[in-house]
C-alpha cells in the first residue's frame, strides 16, 4: 500500500484505572506523589546484571585475546613453514650403477653410516649376521639390501632407496642392481636420477670383466646417458684390496681405459665426469679427505665434497606439473609416489591422473618423512589423493596439471640411435621390443622407417635443405633413424625438446639392450 499524505500523529496512550472517573485526578496525584516501591525480585536481578556486565566484558576481552593469539600463531606457523621451505636444502637423486660385485651397496651403506643415518648397534647386528653366513665383508651392504634374497645371494634385485644430508644438499640414494638379469630395475632407478655414481672395482680381473663387451659397466654407462644422467662420478672402489694396495698405476690404468669410452658414450669428461679412489668397506676418502699415510699420491677431494659441488640444470617450479608415478599404496586414501619433473605440487591442488583423465585433489604432500605444504621439481614425494581408487592407478601413469595436461598417445615418431642388435640382425618395420620411458614399461612395435640420418653430414644438412630420399627398408648397428613407434596401450610422453625427462627412452628385447637411444621424441602423433 502506498501513502501519499503524512501520517496522523499517534493518539496518547489511555490510562486505565479501576477507580471511578471522579477520582481520576486524585488518583493521578497520588501516583505522582507516592514513590514507587521496588519489587524485591527486580532489585535482585539488577544486582546480578550489575555483577554480570563486567564478567561478560572480561569474557569478550579474553575471547578477543585468544582469537588474536590464534591468528598470530597461525600467521607465525605459515611464515615458519614458508621460511623452512625457502631454506630447505636442494635435493638431488643419486643412482649407484656399475657391474655386479663392484661394491655399490657397500658404498651406499657406508655413506649412510658416515652421515649418521645408521647407528653402531645396527652395524654390530649386521656384522654378526654377515659373519654367521661366512660373508664378513657384506655387512655394510645389508644396510641397503634389506630382503633375504639379496642378502643370501649378495646381489641387489630391487632399487634400494635411502636418504642422507650434507651441509648444503639432501640426497636420495638409488642403489641399482648390477646383475644383467635385473637391468629393467636399473633403468627404473636411473630414470629418476640427477647424478650417477659409477662404481668400478679395482680388484684384478673384476674391472676387466665389467669393462669387456657385454659387461654391465659399459651397459650401465650407456643407459645412464640415455636416461638423462648428465653428471657422472666414477669411483674406483676396493683400492684397499691386497692385490691393489692403493696403487697409482692401477688407478691410472682404469681411468685411461674409461675416459675414451665415456667420451664415445656422449659424456664431456672435463665438465661432467669426476674420478676418485675410495674404499667403500673402510669408508676411506668418502666423508673426509684421504690420509696421506694411506695414499700419498692422491690430493683431490673426497666423495661428499664432489657430490656437494655438482651443479645440475634447474627445473621450472612454475611450469605445468609432471610427476610420473612409480608406485602406489592405500593408507587412509590413495597415496602415489614419484619424482616431480616439472611444476610444484601443493596441498589442495586439483589435478589429473593421466592417461585415464581422472580428476583428483591433493590431500597431503610428504618429502622424505616430513609433511610439507608444497614440493618443487626434483623432489621425491608421496602424495595422498582423493577422487581415485588405488586399483585405478598403475606405475607409468602421470600426475599432471589440469590446464596443461601431459600427452597420452599410442603412436609417435622418434629418432633412434641403434647401438647393438642381437646376432647382427637388421632393424626394419615390424621389429618388436620393450619400451622403457620414465616409469613406463610397455611392449612396442616399429611400424615404419621414415629416414636414416647421416651424422657426418648432419651439420651441412642443417644449413642446406636436403632433397627428400626414399624411405629405408632396413638399417643396421650404429645407424640413426627416424621411425614411427606403436604401443598397445595409451602412454604418457612429451616432446624431447619441451620435457626431456618424459621424452627419452630405451628399447630392449630378449633381456639385452638392443638400442638405447641417445635422443628421442622430437615429434609425436
Amino acid at each position: 500500500m502506498e501513502h501519499d499524505a503524512d501520517p496522523a500523529p499517534a493518539p496518547a496512550p489511555a490510562i486505565t484505572s479501576l477507580q471511578p472517573a471522579d477520582d481520576d485526578w486524585a488518583a493521578r496525584d497520588d501516583l505522582e506523589e507516592a514513590p514507587a516501591k521496588p519489587h524485591p525480585h527486580s532489585a535482585a536481578r539488577d544486582d546480578d546484571d550489575a555483577r554480570e556486565a563486567p564478567r561478560a566484558r572480561a569474557a569478550q576481552d579474553v575471547n578477543g585475546i585468544k582469537s588474536s593469539l590464534q591468528s598470530l600463531e597461525l600467521q607465525s606457523v605459515v611464515q615458519t613453514e614458508a621460511k623452512e621451505e625457502q631454506n630447505r636444502k636442494r635435493h638431488l637423486n643419486v643412482v649407484f650403477i656399475g657391474h655386479v660385485d663392484a661394491g655399490k651397496s657397500t658404498a651406499g651403506g657406508q655413506i649412510l653410516f658416515l652421515s649418521g643415518q645408521v647407528d653402531d648397534r645396527t652395524i654390530q647386528k649386521y656384522e654378526k649376521e654377515a659373519k654367521d653366513k661366512s660373508r664378513e665383508s657384506w655387512y655394510m651392504a645389508y644396510i641397503m639390501d634389506t630382503n633375504e634374497e639379496e642378502r643370501a645371494k649378495g646381489k641387489t634385485v630391487e632399487v634400494g632407496r635411502a636418504h642422507f644430508e650434507t651441509e648444503t644438499t639432501r640426497f636420495t640414494i638409488l642403489d641399482a642392481p648390477g646383475h644383467k638379469s635385473y637391468v629393467p630395475n636399473m633403468i627404473s632407478g636411473a630414470s629418476q636420477a640427477d647424478i650417477g655414481v659409477l662404481v668400478i672395482s679395482a680388484r684384478k680381473g673384476e674391472f676387466e670383466t665389467g669393462y669387456e663387451r657385454g659387461g654391465q659397466t659399459r651397459e650401465h654407462v650407456l643407459l645412464a646417458k640415455t636416461l638423462g644422467v648428465s653428471k657422472l662420478v666414477v669411483v674406483i672402489n676396493k683400492m684397499d684390496e691386497s692385490t691393489v694396495g692403493w696403487s697409482k698405476e692401477r688407478y691410472d690404468e682404469i681411468e685411461g681405459k674409461m675416459v675414451p669410452f665415456l667420451k664415445s658414450s656422449g659424456y664431456n669428461v672435463k665438465k661432467d665426469v669426476h674420478f676418485l679412489p675410495i674404499s667403500g668397506l673402510l669408508g676411506t676418502n668418502m666423508k673426509t679427505r684421504m690420509d696421506k699415510s694411506n695414499c700419498s699420491w692422491w690430493s683431490g677431494p673426497c666423495l661428499f665434497e664432489v657430490l656437494d659441488c655438482i651443479q645440475v640444470p634447474l627445473r621450472d617450479p612454475k611450469g605445468p606439473v609432471r610427476m610420473p608415478i612409480i608406485d602406489k599404496y592405500k593408507d587412509m586414501g590413495t597415496v602415489v609416489m614419484g619424482k616431480i619433473e616439472s611444476g610444484t605440487i601443493s596441498e589442495g591442488d586439483n589435478m589429473l591422473v593421466m592417461p585415464n583423465k581422472a580428476n583428483v585433489k591433493v590431500i597431503s604432500v610428504h618429502c622424505d618423512e616430513d609433511r610439507v605444504r608444497s614440493a618443487a621439481p626434483g623432489e621425491n614425494v608421496r602424495v595422498k589423493l582423493s577422487g581415485i581408487e588405488e586399483d585405478d592407478i598403475t606405475a607409468g601413469f602421470v600426475l599432471s596439471s589440469i590446464k596443461n595436461p601431459v600427452s597420452a598417445i599410442s603412436e609417435f615418431r622418434a629418432q633412434l640411435q641403434i647401438l647393438e642388435l642381437i646376432d647382427n640382425a637388421i632393424f626394419t618395420a615390424g621389429y618388436k621390443a620393450v619400451l622403457h620411458i620414465h616409469s613406463v614399461v610397455e611392449e612396442c612395435e616399429i611400424v615404419e622407417l621414415i629416414e636414416e640420418i647421416d651424422l657426418k653430414r648432419r651439420k651441412e644438412g642443417d644449413i642446406k635443405k636436403k632433397k627428400s630420399k626414399r624411405k629405408p627398408l632396413f638399417v643396421k648397428n650404429g645407424a640413426v633413424v627416424v621411425c614411427r613407434v606403436q604401443v598397445n596401450n595409451l602412454i604418457c610422453i612429451e616432446n624431447f625438446s619441451e620435457f626431456p625427462q618424459l621424452g627419452r627412452f630405451t628399447l630392449r628385447t630378449e633381456g639385452k639392450d638392443i638400442h638405447p637411444f641417445l635422443k628421442s621424441m622430437f615429434g609425436s602423433v
